[in-house]
């Protein structure tokens, strides 16, 4: 698989409707970060949908390094 590439070295804070289904952006270049924007056309890439199980605030990756897609781990702070 191709590698995403990082959109920021940081956490998205978002605020989320719970229950209400989301698109992730997996490619890293969506101009909506870190949500899709269809950008992903023409690769192999696909967004990953998510459905939030609670409302408020919610930290979302990134850098697409996240071994807890879409949530921000922290994986960020070991890129180069």
């Amino acid at each position: 698989m191709p590698t995403p590439t990082v959109a920021e070295k940081r956490a998205a804070i978002v605020e989320l409707i719970a229950g209400k289904q989301y698109f992730w952006c997996t490619c890293g270049n969506s101009k909506k970060q870190p949500f899709c924007d269809g950008s992903h056309s023409g690769t192999s890439f696909t967004p990953q949908s998510f459905t939030a199980d609670k409302g408020g605030s919610a930290f979302l990756c990134q850098c697409k390094a996240t071994k807890k897609p879409p949530f921000c781990d922290g994986s960020h702070g070991r890129l180069p």
